[in-house]
């Protein structure tokens, strides 16, 4: 579940999104609510949320200027802004600050909530792999893996986006050989087919999330490269000779 911090000075507003929230099925929790800017950086602060959803005018700090602070000081949660259709050109320069978007405070259904809350929700996760693949590739000059330039090239293309959908047609195409060649070629220099190696670097980056992360089996499933999870279970209990519920509890006697 993504972490939410609502910052809004009217009570009927926050209630009024809680409710909508309960009933929208988006992977979203409200773990705190300020009423003022000053209060909302405080808590963004304290509870690093992933989301912000603010409203524009407020006491103290406007949700720009809320906006504006927390870049300014690295914090990468995105933004939602609670707009009016009178303060719509605060909105407009709310997203050139970075804002993922807005919500019409008077008009918000619960439509117009999950078509924003999914568009935050796709920016969450590729912003999770992007931090995935740095944690566990972060030295990109290490020395070559094999005396072969194009099979570097794959690898260091798999390091970057294990995360995604990877075949073997498109790293093919990546690097302009025929795939059956790419196959045996991959499997000869690196004693591993490549469905293997892909998959153990995704069970490797499964481990981290699931021993310095609360995420859920099936988030961190998916943010690995995995749509199915008990395919996510099977890779994983094949690599690692537990599951990854197991490989949590394992690690946190071992902690």
């Amino acid at each position: 579940m993504w972490r939410t911090l609502i910052v809004e000075d009217e009570q009927y507003a926050r209630a009024s999104l809680r409710k909508l929230f309960a009933k929208a099925d988006i992977p979203f929790e409200i773990v705190g609510e300020a009423v003022n800017g000053e209060e909302g950086l405080q808590l963004i602060r304290a509870l690093q949320p992933d989301v912000v959803i603010s409203d524009i005018f407020m006491p103290l700090m406007d949700g720009v200027r809320l906006l504006q602070l927390t870049r300014k000081e690295g914090l990468e949660c995105r933004f939602v802004m609670l707009t009016a259709v009178s303060e719509f050109e605060y909105a407009r320069q709310a997203l050139e600050y970075g804002a993922s978007g807005y919500l019409m405070k008077l008009s918000l259904d619960l439509k117009e909530l999950k078509q924003t809350m999914d568009k935050v929700a796709g920016e969450l996760t590729r912003m999770d792999k992007l931090r995935l693949a740095d944690k566990w590739f972060p030295d990109k000059t290490a020395q070559e893996p094999t005396d072969h330039p194009e099979l570097n090239r794959l690898i260091t293309y798999i390091e970057e986006h294990f995360a995604e959908e990877v075949t073997l047609k498109r790293l093919a195409e990546y690097v302009r050989m025929d795939a059956s060649y790419v196959s045996d070629l991959f499997k000869k220099k690196m004693g591993i087919t490549m469905t293997h190696f892909i998959q153990n670097r995704r069970v490797q980056a499964a481990k981290m999330l699931l021993t310095e992360t609360e995420k859920t089996v099936s988030e961190i499933g998916r943010l690995v490269g995995f749509e199915n999870d008990n395919y996510f279970i099977k890779i994983f209990k094949r690599w690692s000779g537990l599951t990854p519920n197991e490989y949590r509890k394992e690690q946190k006697i071992v902690l």
